[in-house]
């Protein structure tokens, strides 16, 4: 479920306690969370509402939407809308009961790492470079994103001579190793990236 980031701040905020979709089947586990922008959100509850009738300017309020008769209008039966994936996102109206959770747990993880913290990163990098058939690539990526701040991952990816989107998927594995941050256009090093791959870096040269 696609949380923008003005409605996970105002769940963050606790301005907005729910969300309304439109699916075919609950796409949220009760129970659950999620990491957004904000920090992380719980689902407390996914509701189907058969009857609109019962939805108030409360209800909009409190979704983020400005009033009752946009969440109406974006709720309405039949509407054409997409999925993630493309196609219909669904006739049914669910209402989901968002909660904040905390902060991001990836922040503490960025923050220049001790002598045991760097075990762990060379320990957790070494298992996603063995994980790769094609061989280690960790290194080349921090190291390109370390001298190339804030530059479209399409370069990097035709640096690579890789398809984008998995290119932005090794990225997501460094991101939740807290060594990359992204930026509103591409991506830099954490302090904890820049620690490593200065290490990482003294350690080839011998």
């Amino acid at each position: 479920m696609l949380l923008p980031q003005a409605i996970a701040q105002g769940v963050r905020d606790q301005t907005v306690t729910q969300a309304f979709r439109t699916w075919e089947e609950p796409r949220v586990k009760v129970g659950g969370t999620q990491l957004t922008s904000a920090g992380v959100i719980a689902f407390d509850a996914c509701e189907e509402i058969a009857d609109t009738s019962v939805l108030t300017e409360e209800d909009a309020r409190t979704s983020g939407v400005a009033d009752l008769a946009e969440l109406l209008r974006r709720l309405t039966p039949g509407q054409v809308r997409r999925g993630p994936r493309g196609g219909r996102g669904g006739d049914r109206i669910f209402r989901i009961r968002l909660r904040y959770v905390g902060e991001d747990p990836r922040l503490a993880l960025r923050e220049r790492p001790d002598r045991a913290r760097m075990v762990e990163l060379r320990r957790a990098i070494a298992a996603l470079d063995a994980g790769r058939h094609s061989g280690p690539w960790t290194f080349v990526i921090l190291d390109w994103i370390d001298t190339h701040p804030g530059i479209v991952a399409t370069e990097l990816a035709a640096v690579l001579g890789r398809e984008l989107a998995p290119v932005k998927a090794d990225v997501r594995k460094l991101k939740a190793l807290g060594l990359t941050i992204s930026l509103r256009v591409g991506y830099r090093l954490s302090e904890s990236g820049v620690a490593y791959l200065r290490a990482e870096r003294r350690r080839r040269k011998g």
